[in-house]
């Protein structure tokens, strides 16, 4: 699979916050990205395209059922390529779950329209759409 991975400010604010706190943290995230890269379909889907995954960090030295949580957004270009963002990670100590509507809001400010992958099972990025519609 070739999967690129990107992040979003939302997901940079939390990660330098839990950066500051963990000092194994930047290379903890590296890791993490690695794994997202090989297997962008791990972790619980909370909604089509968007899912919850486990991070560990290692300077917490409990492994990923108490460390972070990463909630992610994939897009797939094809079977093989596609691009995973990364848009929140929070530290389970902190909050054990996210609303779903913060997400839904966060994907929608990407461009995407969620609630057309939920009726039609197509996701597109909005301005697609328009393009193929003229």
């Amino acid at each position: 699979m070739n999967f690129a991975v990107r992040t979003i400010d939302y997901f940079d604010v939390a990660a330098k916050k839990l950066g500051k706190r963990y000092r194994s943290f930047a290379d903890d995230l590296e890791s993490f990205k690695e794994k997202i890269k090989k297997n962008p379909y791990q972790g619980t889907e909370l909604s089509p395209g968007i899912r919850k995954v486990r991070m560990a960090i290692g300077a917490k030295g409990r492994g990923s059922a108490k460390g972070a949580r990463v909630i992610t957004f994939t897009y797939v270009i094809s079977d093989a390529t596609g691009i995973v963002t990364l848009l929140l990670i929070y530290d389970k100590a902190d909050a054990s779950n996210v609303k779903m509507n913060v997400v839904k809001a966060i994907v929608e400010e990407l461009g995407f329209d969620i609630s057309k992958m939920q009726t039609e099972g197509v996701l597109k990025p909005i301005e697609m759409e328009e393009t193929e519609n003229q």
